[in-house]
Formats: structure tokens, C-alpha cells, sequence
């Protein structure tokens, strides 16, 4: 009999994404109490390690199609793959992470399998059979507990909302190779290249964030290079104040995010921000500098653990939801506050 509860592992180049190993946590405690195992299925070219490292990480079976056609991420031969395994073996539950790879497969296979997506989940339980999952709605104003009627519940993850499990390198488990099911003349898109975006961190694993919003521009005393106009000399303050953001992100090997605000007036790019429109993020520690706090941003952020805010206005929004919060000038508190966490952690 097949597994009830399945999980699908997002993986880039041969590598898993760390956040599908925290799907297995949550898959192992549902299938204790459904009944069953857990099954994975992971897709793409030369995965086969991928596959064995499930098991390492709570797998009775894996599921693995290793073909060309897969070596690149495209939706259409990717949900293929999964739905036909998913038709033929008819699991409950198939989780995925949400990330933009797992987000676009779930509404997929979605719609090849004519059930419903669960988005963004923050805790699962059961209830008189079927999974009960917690997501946050209205930008996190709202805790709201669904169900998916229809069969199989597809449900996306929310990054370092579940602990992943430690991985056991003696556990044994099936792993069987499927075949691909589109052929490559079959496949309307085509991926031409990438380009990188970001380096460092990155804001979707980052267990420490330190964001900048539109106060990284408010440093009057910085002499500008000569020849700037008006707007150009605010994106050099910002990109200055980003650099603060940045040094501080260094120390504690975290991810430099941003709010809308900041990302909209262009003092850094789209792929940092953090907010209803951007990334949500669940770090562990999470520092807001010059950060308003809007309802946009707290949509994106206000699952972290611990909330630092830094802002020079006493009343902002964001004090509301920081566990610490310093009123003053980030151009004053930034530096010391680096040099200070850079000596503790070198000592």
C-alpha cells in the first residue's frame, strides 16, 4: 500500500534546497498519525544523491526521475512527473516548500489533479481524518486553520516554520527510478541561461536577517561626491546606509533584506525585500533599521522569533511587534553595535 503522506524536494543543479528537508519533520508526524510512511520525490538530472539523502532524512521510499528533459526547472515536465506518480499511487498529503519552484509545481499538479493548494503553512495537525493547516491571512493580522476537501491535500511549507529533522546516515529505505513523461520536443519552454541576482546569504534560509528600509537615506552629514543631483545624492546616502546594513549582516553571517519602501525608491534590488510583495521570512533573529514597520513589511517578517527594531520615531509600528527595540539614530548605533558583536564573536 502506498504512503499516504509524500514530499516533494525542490532541488537547483543537484543540490537540495535546505528548506525541503524541514518538510520532513512535519511529514513524519503526520504519517505516525495517518498511518504509514513518508515518501519523497525528488526530479531532475544526476539526483540520484539527492534521493539517497532523502532517506538520510526520513524517507521509506523515494520516487526519482533522472532525465535531461528535467536538468532544468520547467514547470510543465516537472508537474508531469509528479501527477502521474501522484494519480497512480493516490498519497493524502504531497507537501512541498514554498518557494517559487514549489509554489508554481503545487498550483500545477493542482490543477492535473483537480484538488486545491494549501499556501504558506505555518503548523499541520489532524482533524476527524483530514490535515488542519495553520496560515496566517491579512498580512499576518489573522490566524486562519483550513482543510482541503478534495484528494490529495496540497500544501506548501513556510521556510523555517518546521525543524528538519537530523539526518541518519543508517537508515535504509526503497529508492525507484521513474521515467520521465514529456519528451523535450514536447516541452514549449526552453531556459536559455541564468543570472545571478543575489550573493551572500539567502533571505529564504537566513537563521539571522538585518533589513534597511528608507531611514538608510537619512544622514544629512555625509558629503556627497560632487556633481549629484537631488535624487542621486539620495541613493548614494541610502547605498551608504545599505553599507551599514551590510557590515552588520557580515559579523553574523545573515541575510541583508529590505522593506518595499527602500526597494521602490531604488536603493537596493527588488530581490531583497521582504513583505506581503516580496519574501516572507521566519528567521531566528530579525533586525529592522530605519523600518517604519508597515503592514506590507509586517506580513513578510512578523513570523520571526526575535524582532529587533532600531528607528529614530519613538511611535513607529514596528516597536509594536519588536521583542527589543532602540529608539536613535541607526547611523550612530549601526557602527558600534558591529564593531562591538565583531569583537565578542572573534574573541
Amino acid at each position: 500500500m502506498a504512503d499516504k503522506v509524500w514530499v516533494y524536494i525542490d532541488q537547483f543543479d543537484g543540490e537540495a534546497i535546505p528548506s525541503s528537508w524541514e518538510l520532513f519533520g512535519a511529514a513524519s508526524k503526520l504519517a505516525n498519525e495517518m498511518g504509514g510512511g513518508v515518501t519523497a520525490v525528488v526530479a531532475g538530472a544526476d539526483v540520484q544523491q539527492v534521493a539517497e539523502l532523502a532517506v538520510h532524512y526520513g524517507a521509506d521510499q523515494v520516487y526519482v526521475c533522472n532525465d535531461e528533459t528535467l536538468k532544468e526547472f520547467r514547470a510543465e515536465p516537472y508537474a508531469s512527473v509528479l501527477s502521474g506518480l501522484a494519480s497512480e499511487q493516490q498519497p493524502e498529503v504531497i507537501l512541498f516548500p514554498t518557494t517559487s519552484r514549489g509554489r508554481e509545481l503545487a498550483a500545477m499538479v493542482a490543477v492535473d489533479l483537480k484538488t486545491g493548494v494549501l499556501p504558506d503553512v505555518t503548523n499541520l495537525e489532524i482533524q476527524d481524518g483530514k490535515v488542519l493547516a495553520t496560515r496566517p491571512v491579512y498580512g499576518g493580522k489573522l490566524i486562519s486553520k483550513v482543510v482541503c476537501n478534495a484528494q490529495p491535500q496540497l500544501i506548501t511549507l513556510r521556510g523555517r516554520a518546521f525543524s528538519p529533522p537530523a539526518a541518519d546516515s543508517t537508515k535504509t529505505g526503497q529508492v525507484d527510478p521513474v521515467a520521465a513523461s514529456v519528451a523535450e520536443d514536447e516541452i514549449k519552454t526552453k531556459v536559455s541561461g541564468y543570472t545571478e541576482s543575489q550573493k551572500g546569504v539567502s533571505l529564504n534560509d537566513a537563521a539571522v536577517i538585518v533589513s534597511g528600509g528608507r531611514g538608510v537615506s537619512n544622514n544629512p552629514s555625509l558629503e556627497p561626491p560632487a556633481g549629484l543631483d537631488e535624487s542621486e545624492v539620495e541613493i548614494w546616502r541610502a547605498q551608504e546606509g545599505f553599507k551599514l546594513v551590510g557590515e552588520l549582516a557580515s559579523v553574523l553571517n545573515a541575510a541583508v533584506g529590505a522593506s518595499r519602501a527602500a526597494v521602490d525608491a531604488g536603493y537596493i534590488l527588488y530581490e531583497h525585500q521582504v513583505g506581503q510583495t516580496g519574501k516572507v521570512v521566519s528567521p531566528d533573529l530579525y533586525i529592522a533599521c530605519g523600518i517604519s514597520g508597515a503592514i506590507q513589511h509586517q506580513a513578510g517578517m512578523r513570523t520571526s522569533k526575535v524582532i529587533v527594531a532600531i528607528n529614530k520615531d519613538p511611535e513607529a509600528p514596528i516597536f509594536k511587534m519588536a521583542r527589543f527595540g532602540v529608539v536613535g539614530d541607526l547611523f550612530e548605533i549601526l557602527p558600534p553595535l558591529t564593531e562591538s558583536l565583531k569583537a565578542r564573536l572573534n574573541s
